[in-house]
C-alpha cells in the first residue's frame, strides 16, 4: 500500500502551511482569544484558500477532495492551533451532501464553500454526555413544517454560525434538522472555551427548521465520526509542534554548563514523547482512510483511533510541561496553549474511556485476530 501523499496532496499542505506561519502567528491567536476566540476575518482567509469547499463538490463551487485531503489540511491548521473550526465545516459539508435534499444543498453548500455561511454541528445536551442515541430535544411537524424546542450545549462558535446543524427527536426517532440564523425563537449565549476558543449555548423554542433527514441517527454518527478524524488530524498537528518546542528547549536551556538534552533521562522521555506522537499518527491515517466504509467498520476504526490519539496526545502534552518546567504553565509560552488544546481534545468527540468502552463493545470473539 502507498502512503505518500500525492502531488496535489503535497502542494495542498504547503499552502496551509505558509498560511499558517506567516498569517496565523501566536500573537495573532492570542489577539483572537482575547478579542472572544473566534475572527471572522481569519475564516475568510481560510475560505480564500478554498479550505471551506474542501469536501463541497465542484458544481457547488467546492474541491471536490476527500478524507485523505481533509486530514492533510487539519494537521497544518494544528500546527498553529488554529481556532476557527474548520473541521465542522467539513461535517456540514459531508453530511448536507450526503443526506440533504438537492434544494437544500444547492442553497447552502455554495455559500459554505465560499465562506459567506458558517454551519456547525449543535448536538451536546447537558446531562446526556457522548450518548448519539437520546435527544431531549423535540421536533414536531406542523404540516410540511417542522419546529424545535430544546437546548444545545457547546456548541462551536455557537453564537457567531449562520447555521447549526441539530439533531432531535421526533415520534418516529432522531432526525436531523437545519436552523438558520435568525429563525424565531433562537437564543444564543457564547464564551471562551479552555484551550481559547470560543462556543454558545443554543436555545430552541418553536424554532423552524428544515428537515435534512429521517435518518438523523446515521447521519449523526456519520457526521460525528467526520469531527472525530478532523480532530485526530488536528491533534497530530499539535503533538508534532509540542515536541518540536520541546526538543528545542532542551538543545537551549542549560544547567551544570550543559545543554539539558545531553541528560540521558531526559533523552529518554523526548524518546518516549516522539514514540506517543508517531502511533497517534499511524492512528490518524487509518481513521481517515476509514470514514468511507462500511458504517460497523468505520464506527469501530473512528473508536480505535480515538483510544490512541487519547492517550498519545495527553501523554505528549503533561511530558512537554514537565520537560519546561514552571515557564511551561505560563501564558506568555505557547506549551501552555498547546498543552490546553490537547487537553480539550481529549474530551472532544467523547473521552478516551468513552471510546474504550465503544472498541470494547464492537469485539467480536475473535477480537479481529483470526478470519
Amino acid at each position: 500500500m502507498d502512503f505518500d501523499f500525492s502531488d496535489d496532496q503535497v502542494q495542498l499542505r504547503d499552502a496551509v502551511r505558509r498560511w499558517v506561519d506567516k498569517g496565523y502567528d501566536f500573537e495573532r491567536r492570542k489577539s483572537i482569544v482575547a478579542a472572544g476566540g473566534f475572527d471572522r476575518v481569519a475564516y475568510a482567509e481560510l475560505a480564500e484558500l478554498g479550505l471551506c469547499g474542501l469536501y463541497i463538490p465542484e458544481e457547488h463551487g467546492g474541491l471536490g477532495m476527500g478524507p485523505v485531503e481533509g486530514m492533510v489540511v487539519m494537521e497544518e491548521l494544528g500546527r498553529g492551533i488554529v481556532l476557527e473550526p474548520l473541521a465542522h465545516t467539513l461535517i456540514a459539508s459531508g453530511v448536507l451532501g450526503g443526506y440533504a435534499e438537492a434544494s437544500l444543498q444547492s442553497k447552502w453548500l455554495p455559500r459554505i464553500a465560499s465562506g459567506d455561511a458558517l454551519v456547525v454541528l449543535a448536538h451536546l445536551e447537558r446531562g446526556l454526555r457522548y450518548t448519539l442515541g437520546a435527544h431531549l430535544t423535540q421536533a414536531v411537524q406542523q404540516g410540511n413544517d417542522w419546529v424545535l424546542n430544546g437546548v444545545k450545549s457547546v456548541v462551536p462558535v455557537g453564537d457567531a454560525a449562520d447555521g447549526w446543524l441539530v439533531p432531535a427527536q421526533t415520534d418516529q426517532g432522531v432526525a436531523l434538522f437545519l436552523v438558520a440564523r435568525g429563525a424565531t425563537g433562537v437564543q444564543t449565549s457564547g464564551y471562551v472555551t479552555q484551550d481559547g476558543s470560543r462556543a454558545a449555548e443554543l436555545h430552541l423554542n418553536q424554532t423552524p427548521a428544515q428537515l435534512v433527514t429521517r435518518d438523523g441517527q446515521t447521519a449523526l454518527e456519520h457526521a460525528v465520526d467526520v469531527g472525530i478524524a478532523a480532530s485526530c488530524a488536528y491533534a497530530i498537528g499539535v503533538m508534532d509542534q509540542t515536541v518540536a518546542v520541546t526538543a528545542d528547549y532542551l538543545n537551549t536551556r542549560k544547567q551544570f554548563g550543559v545543554p539539558i538534552a545531553s541528560f540521558q533521562a531526559l533523552r529518554h522521555r523526548m524518546a518516549d514523547m516522539k514514540m506517543q506522537l508517531e502511533l497517534a499518527r499511524s492512528m490518524s491515517y487509518y481513521a481517515s482512510l476509514k470514514l468511507n466504509a462500511p458504517t460497523s467498520e468505520r464506527r469501530q476504526a473512528l473508536a480505535r483511533a480515538k483510544v490512541q490519539l487519547g492517550q498519545s496526545l495527553r501523554f505528549v502534552g503533561q511530558q512537554a510541561v514537565q520537560l519546561h518546567g514552571g515557564i511551561g504553565v505560563t501564558d506568555e509560552y505557547i506549551v501552555s496553549h498547546y498543552f490546553k488544546t490537547l487537553t480539550q481534545l481529549e474530551m472532544t468527540w467523547g473521552d478516551t474511556l468513552h471510546h474504550l468502552g465503544e472498541v470494547s463493545a464492537r469485539m467480536q470473539e475473535s477480537a479481529g485476530v483470526f478470519a
